[in-house]
């Protein structure tokens, strides 16, 4: 009897925990958002120069692991917050060239309020289902990632080639990508796999940036009008 019960009070224990890392990974999500905000707000405002081409991406891929490597090494303390916000103000920075192109556009506005709300419900539907189903998600992470690698080296290949085509698939690819990625990491802190609050935010946002920056893509090509 007396083991049972410390069985029920261990697993009371580890759902407050899991319920206290989602929670917190929620909140600083939401809070991230204002960094990444500012970011794009600045690069706008003072047209700061974002380095283009391939040795571009590859300075943009440089500091953004450096980032996320210094993030995951003070991920139990304060710090790794501070590194992690310090982080999206820089995704804000890398999206002025999409969002002045957007912008452009009669109805740029209307197509950014459009990726984000499609984003926010995408992130909605699936980490819902992710936080309620019994399915095990855990598959799906070995089949993201390599079409994560094929995506990363097809984005390269078409900064020489400058495919149109290419560019749009590699969008829509990229929404079912990281769309899978909301299911695997959302699930992973709810069955505790995840428990520390910064190193999952940090997969959440990664998932929501490129599921924005991908839908906006599309919207840019689809529905963007020069009128």
């Amino acid at each position: 009897m007396a083991n049972l019960e410390k069985t029920y009070q261990h697993a009371g224990g580890r759902a407050v925990t899991q319920n206290r890392v989602l929670r917190n990974t929620y909140w600083l999500l939401s809070l991230s958002m204002i960094p990444t905000v500012l970011g794009a707000a600045a690069g706008m405002t003072f047209g700061i120069p974002m380095p283009g081409g391939f040795l571009g991406a590859i300075l943009f891929l440089g500091i953004a692991f450096g980032f996320m490597w210094a993030i995951e090494k003070n991920k139990d303390s304060g710090v790794g917050v501070a590194l992690l916000l310090g982080f999206t103000f820089f995704m804000g920075l890398m999206l002025t060239p999409l969002l002045m192109r957007t912008l452009s556009f009669a109805n740029g506005g209307t197509l950014v309020m459009l990726a984000a709300g499609g984003t926010a419900a995408i992130f909605g539907v699936l980490a819902s289902i992710a936080t309620v189903s019994k399915r095990d998600f855990s598959g799906v992470a070995k089949f993201a990632f390599i079409g994560l690698v094929l995506i990363i080296l097809a984005s390269l290949a078409n900064i020489f080639f400058q495919i149109p085509a290419l560019s749009l698939t590699i969008s829509v690819l990229a929404i079912g990508i990281f769309s899978a990625f909301i299911l695997y990491d959302v699930q992973r802190i709810v069955n505790g796999g995840e428990t520390n609050y910064i190193s999952a935010t940090l997969a959440l946002y990664l998932d929501v940036y490129n599921i924005f920056t991908s839908l906006l893509s599309i919207l840019g090509f689809t529905s963007g009008d020069r009128d």
